[in-house]
């Protein structure tokens, strides 16, 4: 029995947690406009791209300013609630996910090894049970990570362990499993990737991951409380802008060859970037944030300012998840935030720039990546 439950325990812990762009112009500075309609942002914005010595190339600058972080819209969770008043400093952001290419080249240079490659460390597992719960035998751990396996048919979305599975094997060069590569996707964002991961890379980059307050402020793009990081409406000419999943093409979790089989990340840039040239802030995979998680803390930070502003936040001291069945409230818990190829109408829209979750820190999963900030000089 305790074998039993543990493993599910790994399997569950592991778990789930736009416009248009003008041509670029000389010195990496490119005009950009919102073009969707009933938003409150028309403004023009100026993306100052790196030049390699204000901040590595593949960054632009992120003007800073104050912002209304959360949401109110009826599609908003709880832990989205309530809007309040947030400034940020200016920083320098990736215009993209951390690629399988770029995180390659840091394995390369440090023999990295990740967390999906290592016997899972019982400490970690201990914090994220029930109190009690009592050490396995040695054989039931092994290396490996959450794999989205879909379904064959239609099934009641209010269990996802139907389509999740702990898959030995598992890892960055291995998405899905030992059978799985990433050939031919250099430039798809790196996956399972854990927040240890995230800090080891960001270390050997010389960058950070960013704040829960930078990333929200960095996908709305300039859009005022827009619901979506492209303005309010989900498609636009018919067409998603994002990488998410299309229920109108394949019902969610379904598997279906004659759809295409299993979803998946794509390429970065694929789609338009937002209003300060960052790609795929929502949708195609998550994203690790470095603040802790608390369901609450919006409520905090409304509780704490009230109608001034909060300057900077750099997210609560500890976490709290009451809404986590069978994993102690105060686990440990860190941010995810832009929702990824999963999400979708019918379950999770994590792809608006409110919404946020919390994940194990040691949790790597296939639909989970990272992009790293830094700060303004």
């Amino acid at each position: 029995m305790v074998i039993t439950f543990v493993m599910s325990i790994l399997i569950y812990r592991r778990t789930i947690l736009l416009a248009s762009a003008i041509a670029l112009i000389g010195g990496g500075v490119a005009y950009w406009y919102h073009l969707q309609s009933g938003t409150t942002s028309l403004t023009p914005f100026v993306v100052v791209q790196s030049n390699g010595k204000n901040a590595p190339l593949g960054m632009v600058f992120i003007p800073g300013g104050e912002f209304l972080m959360g949401s109110g819209h009826k599609k908003a969770q709880d832990n989205e609630k309530p809007v309040h008043r947030v400034k940020v400093n200016g920083f320098w952001m990736d215009d993209t996910h951390v690629t399988n290419d770029q995180f390659s080249q840091f394995i390369k240079e440090t023999n990295y090894k990740t967390t999906a490659e290592q016997i899972p460390d019982w400490e970690t597992i201990r914090v994220q049970l029930p109190p009690g719960t009592p050490k396995p035998p040695t054989s039931v751990f092994v290396a490996g990570a959450m794999v989205f396996v879909g379904t064959k048919a239609k099934v009641n979305l209010n269990d996802y362990s139907q389509w999740w599975a702990y898959v030995p094997g598992a890892n960055w060069r291995h998405p899905t499993g030992p059978q799985s590569n990433i050939d031919g996707k250099s430039n798809h964002p790196v996956v399972q990737i854990s927040y240890e991961d995230a800090l080891a890379y960001a270390k050997w980059a010389g960058k950070r991951l960013p704040t829960e307050a930078e990333w929200e402020f960095a996908a709305r793009g300039g859009l005022n409380q827009a619901t979506y990081a492209w303005g309010d409406q989900l498609e636009q000419e018919g067409k998603l802008p994002a990488n998410i999943w299309d229920v109108k093409k394949q019902p969610f979790p379904v598997i279906s060859a004659k759809a295409g089989g299993a979803m998946g990340t794509s390429a970065v840039g694929t789609f338009p970037q937002n209003g300060y040239g960052l790609y795929d802030m929502t949708g195609n995979a998550w994203q690790w944030v470095a603040d802790w998680y608390r369901s609450d803390y919006f409520a905090m930070q409304s509780k704490e300012f009230g109608n001034s502003v909060a300057n900077n936040p750099q997210g609560p001291t500890n976490s709290y998840d009451p809404d986590d069945a069978g994993v102690p409230r105060n686990a440990p818990k860190r941010v995810i935030r832009g929702g990824s190829f999963l999400c979708n109408e019918d379950y999770c829209q994590s792809y608006r720039p409110s919404a946020r979750r919390g994940a194990d820190p040691f949790s790597p999963m296939s639909h989970l990546g990272f992009r790293l900030a830094k700060d303004s000089q």
